[in-house]
């Protein structure tokens, strides 16, 4: 048995397929495949059910994955622990977020990183909430920005902001020349959210119980697909302030803050207990606290 064999494994329980886990791994697809014929030879066991369509790993193979993931992680600590008395902001930090805080929250803190930590790029992965967790407890991801709740054994996180909404209307809809907007008024309207699964739709749905008993809601991909179908005049729908900032105008679209007090997420940082680069995790968190934006309240 050998690291490279559970690398192999892994790679084909996340990729659910033989060739692209072979690409990823950079070998080809007939090493890769001998390879965990042969480990599966030496445990006497099948890891994977192989179909013409489909690679499904067998109870025991789930297992011996999971296993094999920690394996690689605590290898791959050991040569953090390495690196440690040289620089922990040297090298690529692979950073999860949500969907609704990547597009407008990375705009900002990047500059700042390529000035506090100008060797340390980001590699970014943008994934539901549930699926950033997954990755970051098998060590895929190093960090994540999610929205809280997020109490997972294992991980721990630190606040940063909070941040509230706000409704945004066809500049011709009947409330475009309101000044607030009560939650409860949602229930009244055809509102357009990101698909479920995603937290921010539940925080919305939320805030308005009312639109879940008897509102029309509609359903996006993205907040941007969203906030252009509202503009194509289909529905309104609810934003983070980050993505109403001005960078964001377009003449077709009123954007209208809720009545106090407005609903609001606490976003935060989350990372491994046992991840070691905590130094690049503090430079992440100070990035974004170095922003000069009216869409964010600073948690102390």
């Amino acid at each position: 048995m050998s690291l490279t064999e559970l690398k192999f494994i892994v790679a084909v329980a996340q990729e659910r397929n033989f060739r692209r886990a072979a690409e990823k791994c950079f070998v080809t697809q007939p090493a890769l495949s001998l390879a965990i014929k042969k480990l599966e030879e030496e445990l006497n066991v099948i890891i994977f059910e192989r179909s013409r369509t489909d690679v499904t790993m067998t109870e025991i193979g789930e297992k011996i994955v999971e296993q094999a993931s920690r394996v690689l992680e605590e290898t791959a600590r050991i040569k953090q622990l390495a690196e440690l008395g040289k620089n922990q902001l040297k090298g690529a930090l692979k950073l999860g977020m949500i969907h609704s805080v990547g597009p407008y929250l990375l705009p900002e803190i990047i500059p700042i990183l390529r000035k506090i930590a100008p060797e340390m790029p980001l590699e970014i992965e943008e994934n539901l909430t549930a699926n950033l967790e997954t990755q970051l407890r098998n060590g895929v991801i190093d960090a994540a920005i999610i929205a809280l709740p997020f109490d997972v054994p294992g991980l721990q996180y630190r606040a940063l902001y909070d941040e509230e909404f706000d409704v945004v209307v066809p500049s011709s809809h009947h409330w475009a020349h309101r000044k607030h907007i009560r939650p409860e008024e949602l229930a009244d309207e055809k509102v357009l959210l990101l698909n479920s699964g995603h937290c921010f739709s539940n925080q919305v749905t939320q805030a308005c119980p009312e639109l879940s008993r008897k509102g029309e809601v509609l359903q996006g991909n993205s907040l941007e697909t969203i906030r252009n179908m509202v503009a194509s005049n289909l529905g309104i729908t609810v934003l983070p302030c980050s993505a109403t900032a001005e960078r964001y105008h377009n003449p077709l679209l009123k954007v209208i803050p809720f009545a106090n007090p407005a609903p609001t997420r606490r976003i935060a940082i989350a990372w491994r207990k046992s991840f070691v680069r905590l130094e690049a995790v503090e430079k992440i968190a100070e990035a974004i606290n170095a922003i000069n934006s009216d869409f964010m309240k600073t948690v102390h």
